[in-house]
């Protein structure tokens, strides 16, 4: 029933245009009803891959070639909560699953040999192998210092905005490649920080591919001035203060 009454009202929104060919959707990664509006948006998308910040490549060929180990290969992610997300994959029908998430390891290594280095050939496509703008290298840090609670030393959030172009690249780049081999729609599944235009997903899709059409939608718990293409507000999670076990003092 609730699915059903968030279907109603984001019927209307999805198909006030034409898709684009790429189609990115934002989340707070604990919030149940962003991932309702997710799941609304997919019903009335009907896309013919969606891609996964969540699930490496190999954990999402298992889900997708036998639907009834979603939830094992969900769990083998070590991503939480998948009653949550377990919306997500109703209205999927013929719909590839496509995994995006990078492996741990090269990762960890974006922080000792760089972005570039750890993407590979295509680095100079996705921008990687250049710094970014002082300004723009600095408001990212702040961000990274203050989701991080400002619990950890300022001068390491310089790796932490490397390791999110990474991430952005890594994820543009598995949204093209279902595109090339799936047709459009695309739909992507990450968080609101990945699906922002200025500087994530989108971005980096344009850069690349700037034939290829983008929309991205946030779903977010209240007004904010990250910039996406659409902003739905839903409910905000019901959750303990995330930096209080830290004992910041």
């Amino acid at each position: 029933m609730r699915l059903a009454t968030l279907l109603l009202c984001f019927a209307a929104p999805a198909l006030s245009q034409p898709a684009a060919d790429i189609v990115i959707l934002g989340e707070v990664h604990d919030n149940p009803d962003a991932h309702l509006g997710q799941a609304a948006v997919l019903e009335e998308l009907q896309p013919t891959a969606v891609v996964f910040e969540m699930l490496t490549a190999e954990e999402a060929d298992k889900a997708d070639a036998d639907r009834t180990r979603i939830e094992a290969a969900w769990e083998a992610s070590g991503w939480p909560d998948y009653p949550i997300y377990a919306p997500l994959f109703d209205p999927l029908d013929e719909a590839r699953i496509i995994g995006a998430a990078a492996p741990r390891d090269s990762v960890k290594t974006v922080y000792s040999d760089g972005a570039a280095t750890v993407f590979g050939p295509d680095a100079t496509l996705y921008g990687l192998d250049a710094p970014l703008a002082q300004e723009e290298q600095a408001t990212r840090e702040a961000m990274q210092f203050a989701a991080h609670c400002e619990a950890m030393p300022l001068d390491m959030m310089g790796g932490m905005v490397a390791v999110q172009r990474y991430r952005d690249a890594v994820f543009a780049r598995a949204a093209l490649e279902a595109l090339e081999a799936y047709g459009p729609p695309v739909a992507v599944i990450a968080g609101n920080g990945h699906a922002r235009t200025d500087w994530g997903i989108p971005a980096m899709i344009a850069r690349a591919a700037p034939q290829v059409t983008t929309h991205a939608i946030g779903f977010v718990e209240s007004q904010t001035d990250i910039p996406f293409d659409e902003t739905r507000i839903v409910p905000p999670a019901d959750r303990d203060d995330p930096c209080a076990t830290l004992n910041i003092q």
